[in-house]
């Protein structure tokens, strides 16, 4: 990791813990072509050194796997609630990992807390992940669970009138283009929120952070290149707002909330998404994160900043819902 003396201290000392982590295992070679061979390994040695991470932090009334139909196949979801006497709003949360890798259990205690932080449920799908599932499968699986929540969330202790999407890095791009495809539908479902951490916006790799921040802060422009590669294949396809939501028509969506780390190859886009957000008229909350780099929110309970973060989306998220 660089020695950036922009770095706040407790991020530099939790990205050296997580380095000492991943050292101990073997290296992760990326295949060429995505599909060329195997990934169930490289998750592994990717998730594993992160899972003790979602260890501690709230404890809720109802924690639960659950599994629903999705597009052919049984998906599941984990299903977190801070209390069971009333039907409670809920977050709709895309965990990231470029698309390839992450999980709800590495991503267990982030919607834990913001079940705690909002007071409202927080459901997160298990979706189909790639270099085997291509845009736009995830899509189209968190959109069948979406739609599930509309029309059954009564019958599982959820008011279906107040929902909200959110995710974090290829989450919050998913999350984002859920909410086009839903506002650009014949019959959307009401939004109450969007809620975006530190998003991918757009397929392009040649903007200011990706030349500064390229190499040395965690997510490296090459591991954005795989990403990409793995995920949407097609370099055609990539021109869709569903895939690149920076090129769709924003006046849609949700108000939003977005937070930003500093020392980040995607910063550039997250500004551009905010400004193209303002333009078209979205209601938006934005705050950039000093000396933080990708995946800040990983570091809950060590680094300052995500419990922040965490702490201004749940007052964010609780007045949405209230509204």
């Amino acid at each position: 990791m660089t020695q950036d003396p922009r770095m706040d201290p407790e991020m530099a000392a939790f990205t050296a813990m997580m380095a000492e982590r991943s050292a101990a295992l073997p290296p992760i070679i990326f295949p060429s072509p995505p599909r060329c061979a195997p990934f169930d390994e490289q998750r592994r040695l990717n998730d594993e050194p992160q899972e003790p991470l979602a260890e501690g932090g709230p404890a809720m009334a109802d924690s639960r796997d659950i599994w629903l139909p999705i597009r052919g196949r049984r998906m599941l979801l984990r299903f977190h609630r801070p209390r069971t006497d009333a039907p409670l709003p809920v977050l709709l949360y895309m965990h990231g990992g470029g698309w390839v890798w992450g999980s709800v259990d590495t991503h267990d205690r982030l919607m834990r807390s913001y079940a705690a932080a909002a007071g409202c449920a927080v459901l997160g799908p298990d979706y189909a992940l790639s270099p085997e599932a291509v845009f736009p499968q995830a899509l189209e699986e968190c959109a069948a669970v979406l739609r599930h929540i509309a029309a059954h969330g009564a019958g599982m202790g959820l008011d279906p009138a107040r929902i909200a999407l959110g995710g974090d890095s290829a989450g919050a791009n998913l999350a984002t283009a859920l909410a086009l495809l839903n506002g650009g539908s014949a019959a959307p479902v009401p939004l109450r929120g969007l809620l975006l951490n530190y998003g991918v916006f757009d397929h392009m790799l040649d903007t200011p952070s990706y030349r500064e921040f390229a190499a040395g802060y965690g997510l490296t422009a090459e591991k954005m290149r795989f990403y990409w590669d793995a995920y949407c294949p097609d370099p055609l396809a990539r021109l869709s707002p569903l895939a690149s939501p920076l090129r769709g028509d924003l006046s849609v969506l949700p108000p939003s909330l977005l937070h930003i780390a500093e020392l980040d190859v995607l910063a550039s886009e997250n500004s551009a998404f905010a400004e193209r957000l303002r333009n078209a008229g979205v209601s938006l909350e934005m705050q950039a994160f000093p000396g933080t780099v990708h995946g800040f929110l990983r570091a809950l309970g060590q680094v300052g900043a995500a419990d922040r973060a965490v702490e201004a989306a749940g007052a964010w998220l609780a007045a949405r819902f209230a509204g």
